[in-house]
């Protein structure tokens, strides 16, 4: 559901998901400009300081986006390390992320409207908020 989420704030013509979890040196969203170079690349969850300074190298703008109880002790212990990165870090509020969830069907339709730092979606089986904040 982060994933979504994320591709929803930066939706835009060639964003695509990646192969994901099976695809360590992808990200979990990019988007590539014509000529196959990566314009966007951005990680859903905790990943490490080296694979973010890889990423880093990689493309023109990194974003990282965590979303579980876990994100603040992740944050917490790399914080200083990814302060040295160009990439910006962001947390979706794992309880919101769970509401979410419970919006699941096998087919469905959403309605996202993005304001600020909160996304509003709503669908046949209900509405929900999803907030985030910038990890400074």
């Amino acid at each position: 559901m982060a994933r979504i989420i994320a591709y929803c704030l930066h939706a835009k013509a060639q964003l695509t998901f990646t192969k994901g979890l099976c695809a360590v040196d992808e990200p979990d969203i990019w988007h590539k400009t014509l000529d196959d170079q990566i314009s966007l690349w951005i990680d859903v969850g905790e990943p490490s300081f080296d694979r973010i300074k890889k990423s880093c190298r990689l493309a023109k703008k990194v974003l990282v986006y965590s979303f579980n109880s876990k994100s603040n002790v992740w944050w917490t212990q790399s914080k200083n390390k990814m302060r040295t990165t160009s990439a910006e870090f962001y947390q979706f509020d794992d309880n919101d992320i769970a509401k979410l969830a419970g919006l699941i069907e096998r087919t469905m339709e959403w309605s996202v409207t993005i304001n600020d730092n909160c996304a509003y979606i709503t669908s046949e089986q209900g509405e929900c908020e999803v907030n985030w904040q910038k990890l400074n």
